[in-house]
């Protein structure tokens, strides 16, 4: 009984730890909602949780944007950028890995091996050579360097993943494919892209949240302000001068998170799933 009783004793202040803990990582996201319904002058005064008093108005001003280009432009090119990409990583990195995990061609383990080698490689390692390269082709001020790539399967990542995936399907499957009549490329698109469901969701989930987030490579390429994308898009509210609208970029901010939160708990079943079958555990 005793023993019975230190257990549930242990069990509930695990449980309040992991409870109180979250709540310390959800505070900077909260603060920030709580932010957006505040008054500018008074944001930093009150870092109260609760607004007073409570105002819309930020949220009018900072979909309005900053001059002629308001903030659903913004919001429309992400998109864009983020659909774009994921349809392109979903397709190009699953042909590359049925190749590496089904097929037979020469120095396989070579090409294999070299990929991977490119996973350890910086990304700021290739930043002066890429934009060289593609301000040759006359692609600056475009989505084309952040989009073209993808169609190339230069995600290792993502290879990877689908891979270790594709790998754990039994073999019998394409053999008796290959006894019906179905080719390399029918057996891809109807027993190995449906069966990894799971790990497609996955990359979907990855590139569109990583495209999301990008800052660094659409400050690059893109300069005018009707390309701007979301993080770009935030940047305009702080002033070197010293003049931000904080309450407008905490508005956009906060609206900036709901197409992330949204697909990550409608996918999250999948997205874990995909996880836990392709063996990259933490």
């Amino acid at each position: 009984m005793k023993k019975r009783t230190s257990e549930t004793i242990k069990r509930m202040l695990t449980n309040l730890f992991i409870i109180l803990l979250g709540l310390g990582m959800l505070y900077p996201i909260l603060w920030l909602i709580a932010a957006s319904f505040k008054q500018s002058n008074s944001i930093f005064s009150d870092p109260g949780l609760f607004p007073k008093p409570f105002t819309l108005e930020n949220y009018g001003k900072g979909w309005k944007g900053i001059g002629i280009v308001g903030f659903d432009v913004f919001f429309r090119n992400s998109f864009t950028l983020c659909i774009l990409s994921s349809v392109a990583n979903v397709v190009f990195c699953s042909l590359t890995a049925y190749a590496f995990a089904r097929l037979k061609f020469v120095w396989k383990k070579f090409w294999f091996a070299a990929m991977m080698l490119t996973m350890m490689l910086p990304a700021h390692v290739t930043t002066i050579p890429r934009y060289i390269m593609f301000r040759s082709f006359g692609w600056i001020d475009t989505f084309l360097p952040i989009i073209v790539p993808k169609f190339f399967a230069t995600d290792a990542f993502f290879i990877f993943l689908l891979v270790q995936f594709i790998r754990g399907l039994p073999r019998n499957l394409d053999e008796s494919a290959l006894i019906d009549g179905c080719g390399k490329f029918g057996i891809y698109a109807r027993i190995i892209m449906p069966l990894t469901l799971p790990a497609l969701i996955t990359t979907v989930l990855f590139t569109f949240l990583w495209t999301w987030d990008d800052f660094f490579n659409q400050l690059l390429y893109l300069t005018s302000p009707n390309k701007y994308t979301v993080p770009m898009g935030l940047r305009l509210f702080l002033d070197s001068s010293g003049i931000s609208s904080w309450g407008p970029m905490f508005a956009m901010s906060v609206l900036s998170l709901v197409p992330a939160f949204v697909l990550f708990f409608s996918l999250q079943k999948y997205f874990v799933r995909g996880i836990a079958t392709t063996g990259i555990k933490g």
